[in-house]
């Protein structure tokens, strides 16, 4: 099972078991390269043809002139800036699809945790063991003696398992009540028991995210997203009129739709794996911080670019695999706060002094721990 994806005119990226592919040019003279061999593909109406393209055949045992041989490292310069340019291409599709697909991810709903059952005791080294001590200065020829000390040494392993089956279990319901305990503590949304659920969740998160607060069945986040320049290319793979390869300059208002996507597509990541972790949380207000350097003293400086909350109900039912991040944070999301430039459509810092209760909320954040920062 796979997908498709338009990235631009003419610019088409493939998703199946095989791998990535993406697709150049238009439908007469067509570029593949990514999973599998790259090829050339050219059609009209409904008849296609297809090769792969490779080296150029090996040139006959005759001698060649200068101006043949020139030709020909021209010929295989431009093969390799060519494969260069595939390659490049390949890469920034492959970022461009990761960016939009971002938002995808599925989570797991959390259950009930039970604790495992404990191992059988090692009944062979149990009796190994008391067989060696009843057998201990009997004679290998008292075998009447023998038989008897390891008639003992039976009885004593039976005594033994017994007595280790009944720790284990001991053991595994004293470890199931305490399980027990914090998914009745989870699932009250009791304030400790949530914020140490969600940090340990979130510790992968290629964001870093944090829970500042639970109040009743509301969470509090913060995202930690990194700059324009760290996250979308300044270039996209496209073609020229005539079909060839091209990797043109991605203007600036597009630039920042493919950035805003991003950032909404690590708000929705956010908060889907809290809601699927921390049953019991009903709502989710999220605040999205960009890192800007440090300022005068050294101190990490941040900006906040987007505030929201989410509803879980609000989330039933969204097309995930279809729609994408800015429209089902647009859809879903009560009270968002962004600031757009109106030219270039760039997601610019929000005034917090218009915005007590979220400048509240980033005053509990601690930015040395969520930046990573001494």
């Amino acid at each position: 099972m796979g997908f498709s994806i338009k990235l631009a005119p003419g610019v088409r990226i493939r998703a199946s078991s095989r791998g990535i592919r993406t697709s150049v040019g238009p439908r007469a003279a067509r570029v593949h390269f990514g999973a599998g061999r790259t090829g050339f593909s050219t059609g009209v109406g409904p008849v296609g043809f297809y090769t792969s393209l490779g080296g150029g055949r090996r040139s006959s045992g005759r001698a060649t002139s200068a101006a043949t041989y020139q030709r020909q490292v021209a010929a295989q310069q431009r093969q390799a800036a060519h494969a260069q340019r595939v390659e490049e291409a390949q890469r920034l599709a492959q970022t461009f699809l990761r960016i939009l697909e971002l938002h995808r991810v599925d989570f797991p709903a959390a259950t009930r945790p039970i604790a495992p059952q404990p191992a059988p005791p090692d009944r062979a080294s149990i009796y190994q063991h008391y067989e060696q001590h009843a057998l201990a200065g009997v004679g290998l020829f008292e075998r009447a003696k023998r038989a008897q000390a390891k008639q003992l040494a039976t009885q004593w392993t039976e005594a033994e398992m017994q007595r280790q089956w009944t720790t284990r279990w001991e053991q595994q319901a004293a470890w199931q009540q305490y399980l027990d305990q914090r998914w009745h503590q989870l699932c009250s949304n009791s304030p400790e028991v949530v914020l140490e659920t969600l940090e340990e969740a979130f510790e992968d998160n290629e964001a870093p995210s944090a829970a500042v607060g639970v109040i009743a069945d509301e969470v509090s986040l913060v995202v930690l997203v990194p700059s324009v320049g760290q996250v979308v290319p300044e270039r996209m793979p496209t073609t020229t009129q005539a079909g060839n390869l091209s990797l043109r300059k991605l203007p600036q208002r597009d630039r920042a739709d493919y950035y805003k996507q991003f950032v909404c597509g690590q708000v929705l990541v956010t908060v889907r794996e809290a809601l699927a972790v921390a049953p019991a949380i009903a709502s989710a207000r999220v605040a999205v911080l960009r890192q800007d350097g440090p300022d005068s003293y050294g101190r990490p400086r941040v900006s906040c670019l987007l505030a929201a909350k989410f509803d879980r109900q609000a989330l039933n039912g969204v097309q995930w695999q279809t729609a994408d991040a800015a429209r089902i944070v647009n859809d879903t999301s009560r009270e968002l706060v962004l600031n757009q430039r109106a030219r270039t459509g760039e997601l610019q810092p929000l005034n917090l002094a218009t915005e007590p209760a979220l400048a509240e909320l980033l005053s509990a954040v601690d930015l040395a721990e969520l930046t990573g920062e001494p």
